[in-house]
């Protein structure tokens, strides 16, 4: 990561009133660096419409739960909740997700139905 460039105020004296003395220096403050990444994640995060950003984390629940569920010993648990957290966004924003809406719903209703066969398995019913 290359070092930030920052404005550093040199002197203001009284004589110069209304001049300021500025110079550039080099800033390998880790601290500052976070704060420009941050700032410049804002920025971008900023320009993408809120459907895009939104519909990106539900198909992150429904891969955290497709994960759980493809494990060698899956955790029912962990996926019933991506699975319900999935749910509560798809099903209350519905059509305002925008044009993913019904991609979406298909998902869900997707990763429901494997759930139900994966628990079933573990039950040692058969699946289906």
């Amino acid at each position: 990561m290359t070092p930030l460039r920052s404005i550093v105020v040199a002197s203001v004296s009284a004589g110069d009133a209304g001049t300021i003395t500025a110079m550039s220096t080099e800033s390998d403050d880790p601290t500052a660096q976070a704060a420009a990444a941050l700032e410049e994640a804002r920025s971008r995060l900023a320009s993408v419409p809120a459907e895009t950003v939104v519909t990106n984390h539900a198909i992150g629940l429904y891969e955290l739960a497709a994960i759980h569920l493809s494990s060698d010993n899956p955790d029912l648990t962990s996926a019933s909740l991506a699975i319900d957290a999935l749910a509560a966004v798809v099903e209350s924003l519905g059509p305002r997700i925008g044009d993913d809406h019904t991609t979406l719903v298909d998902a869900l209703a997707n990763i429901r139905m494997a759930y139900v066969s994966v628990s079933r398995e573990r039950l040692g019913g058969e699946p289906g």
